[in-house]
Order: C-alpha cells, then structure tokens, then sequence
C-alpha cells in the first residue's frame, strides 16, 4: 500500500510554486520581484556573477581510476573534450557552466539536454531554460521532463511541450523539500529582495525631484482645479527646475511632510539589505564591495572560507550530478569528474614556496610536482624532475629498533677493530715493560687482555 502511494507521487516543481507566489502574493514591499527584476539589484547581479564565474573558471577534468589508488586524466574519453573545452558548436565550457550555474542561483534548478550517438556516448549538452521546464511523473510512476518550445530556440522541428527522458537531460537540482528539484532563492527571499528594490527606487525618486521632499500647498479659498494645479507645482519644481525659486500668489503656502533620508536611515537600510542579500548566497561582503569588517590580517582566511563553506556545496552537486547523468552504469566504476580548486586555496608566494620545500623535503612531492602546480616547464627526467627525495637523518621506527639491539652488542658478526694506544716512550702498540700484548683471538673480547689506567 505504501509503496503505492509513493509510486504516485507527484514530483512538485519549484517553478510553478515560485511562479505563484510571484504573480499573485508579490512582496510585502508592494515591488514585483522575479529573477529577471532581482537581477537588476546590484547585490543580487555582484552573488550571481561571483559564484557562477568561479564555478566556470574551475578546471574540470574527467579522470579513470588505476591500481593502487592512482588517476590519470582520461583525455581520449570522449566525454573529456565536452566537459573541459567544447560542450556544443555553440559555446565554451566556461559558458556553458555560467550558464546553468546562474540558473541554479535564480531559479533554484539547472538543466541541460543531453546528445547521444548510436553507440550512447555523449556528444553534446545544450543548456534549457527552467521558467519553461516542468518536472513530473509519467503514468508508470518515473520521473520524465516536458520542455515548452519556443521560436528562439534552436530548430528541430519540433513545437509545443516536447517530453523528455531522464536520460536525456542533464538536471543539477538546488536546496529543496522533496530533493527531486529544487527551490528558487529568489522566491524564498523575495521579501528581503522587495525592500532593496523599493529602497533604491525611493533614492532614485528623491534624487530625481532635486532631492526636494514632498508637501502640501494650502490654499485659503476654494481650489477649482487642484490637479492642474498640482501638474503645474510638479512641472515647475521638480526633476531638472528642483531648487527654483517659487512663487506663492493669493496666500498659498508650501508645507513640506515627508521625512528626510536621515530620519528615514537610508544609507543605513540600503546597506543592510547588501548584507541580507549576501547572506542568502553566503557570500563574504568584501567580495561585494563592503570592506568595512574586512582588512588585510583576515580577507585571505575571509576568501579561503568562500572556496570551502561556499563553492563546495556547489562543486559537489556539480560533480555528482555530471557523474550520475553523463557516465553509463558500466563507466561509473572507472570514471569520475573533478573540479580543480587547488588555484584558489593557493597562498602568497612565499607561503606556497615553504610548503613546496617541506613537501620535497619529506618525499611526497618531487620537483615537476611543484613546477605544475606553478604552471612551470618541467624538468627532464633524466636531471631528477620526477624524483622523491627525503632528508637523509630521518629514519623509519623499525630501523631505530635494529639501531638500539647493535648499540647493546646483540650483533655478534660485527667486526670489532683495535684501536693501539701509545705509550710515554711514543711507541705504539708496547706496554710499559716494552712487550707487545698478546692479540686477541677472533670472536673473544680483547678489553680485558688490555691494561688500561
């Protein structure tokens, strides 16, 4: 029975719930907020750009498995050229990861389809739009995926909604309830992204009347026509005639009502809302542009949290969604993708260059280690570039083991040599009496043969 259940269960699409909420609840602002509109705010556009950019300019590399633990860059794969330099004649692979990338952050899922040859081997990922896709199940109870085609895409012949296998899509799904697709950030901090939106229109609109707050003109008599009236004050003293002078006739007054930006804590809010906004991408404010808690002593530890608290949710949703999709069940033993971000955890130079000497030093790194990780020319083999080398007085617990056992004489063949000492007269190897001790035999101890003071 239950399995039933869960066999009819509907795969629930962000989309269509964020969308909802979009077009019907708005914000508590009153401002309309979309990803499109979202966008436009400047904090929002500075997150988006910051981790999409760095998602695309990882090095991404597909790697096969060998004996002992070891990889190697499977570069004949055909699936390397896709995902490292060209995944369709249409666009790089930096573009191409942007791309879905900034579709993970704006609508909380990325999609891309999948091309296949005869033999089931990728040839190519075209990114999808998400606002167009829907995500739901078949009548067997699978997961299927139907795309609403439109006229700017590319031509195949095909309108309308278009159904789409598993197999064929690429999808990287965000943070979300039933963990088949994901939530758009946008939607779930729309409130947040609303008041930014209305704060920079309030600056914009008050810088436009000339920062001239806004009033009332009292009048003693009766006004016939209060809006040509208000269209003439309007006209005159706002925009480009701000802080003219005005001349009041037959005793009106001007009296000013709104509250000044000051009383209002515009700097105070607009700023606030760049940490809000921050927050829901959790991005460091200095990347952002707001230094004010950051300074040289902390910004390195600020920017190597970034890479480990930040991009690596994102890497591994990345690398486990590319392995699932794009490696066939027989290559999944073999294969693997794997985002590079040893450029990005690299200190100053004089702190890489301390490490690279502690690991050559200890023999877990050799010279040509070093020089490609600098992106240096390689030193032949022949002159020792792809040696490991270890300092000489270090020695394993075993050898200090046999170390101490020949200290205490427990190696009997060891060759025990004499030393001749010489006498008051300077002749060596005679006593006092000027006779020769007698020499000890082989394999006996001559220390007690000898006379010693």
């Amino acid at each position: 029975m239950l399995f039933g259940l869960f066999k009819k269960r509907k795969a629930s699409n962000s989309l269509n719930g964020s969308g909802y909420r979009f077009m019907m609840g708005g914000s508590t602002s009153g401002k309309h907020v979309n990803e499109r509109s979202a966008m436009q705010m400047t904090a929002v556009y500075a997150c988006v750009r910051i981790l999409s950019e760095s998602i695309a300019s990882l090095p991404v590399h597909l790697y096969q498995n060998e004996t002992e633990g070891s990889k190697v860059r499977a570069v004949k794969h055909p699936l390397y050229r896709i995902l490292h330099d060209e995944p369709n004649p249409e666009m790089t692979s930096f573009v191409f990861r942007e791309t879905l990338m900034t579709h993970l952050l704006l609508w909380g899922n990325a999609y891309a389809q999948i091309i296949r040859n005869g033999k089931g081997e990728v040839i190519g990922l075209y990114p999808l739009m998400p606002n167009r896709m829907t995500v739901d199940r078949d009548v067997f109870g699978k997961i299927c995926y139907r795309y609403q085609m439109q006229d700017s895409d590319a031509h195949t012949g095909k309108t309308g909604n278009v159904t789409l296998k598993p197999s064929d899509v690429l999808h990287i799904p965000g943070l979300g309830f039933d963990g088949l697709v994901g939530y758009s950030p946008i939607a779930m901090a729309k409130n947040a992204i609303g008041l930014s939106i209305a704060t920079e229109e309030y600056g914009a609109r008050f810088f436009a009347n000339g920062a001239t707050p806004g009033g009332i003109l009292e009048f003693p008599g009766t006004v016939k026509n209060p809006e040509s009236i208000r269209e003439s004050w309007n006209k005159g003293f706002s925009g480009n005639n701000a802080h003219k002078v005005a001349i009041l006739e037959e005793g009106m007054k001007y009296t000013p009502i709104s509250i000044s930006p000051e009383q209002a804590q515009f700097l105070e809010t607009r700023k606030f809302q760049i940490d809000e906004i921050a927050r829901i991408f959790r991005v460091p404010p200095h990347m952002v542009g707001d230094l004010e808690k950051s300074s040289f002593s902390n910004i390195e530890q600020q920017s190597l949290e970034f890479v480990k608290y930040t991009l690596e949710p994102w890497i591994i949703r990345w690398e486990q969604s590319l392995n699932r999709a794009l490696l066939s069940e027989t290559e999944k033993p073999d294969y693997f993708v794997k985002f590079n971000v040893d450029g990005l955890l690299r200190g100053d130079y004089q702190s890489r260059m301390n490490g690279y000497a502690t690991g050559i030093q200890n023999g877990f790194l050799s010279p040509n280690d070093v020089r490609r990780l600098e992106n240096w020319d390689l030193i032949p083999d022949e002159l020792g570039g792809n040696k490991y080398m270890c300092n000489g007085n270090m020695i394993d617990i075993a050898g200090v083991g046999n170390q101490y056992k020949t200290d205490n004489g427990d190696n009997s063949n060891e060759e025990v040599l004499e030393v001749e000492e010489s006498d008051e007269t300077g002749e060596s190897g005679k006593d006092r009496a000027g006779a020769r001790p007698e020499r000890a035999a082989p394999g006996k101890n001559p220390v007690p043969q000898r006379h010693h003071s």
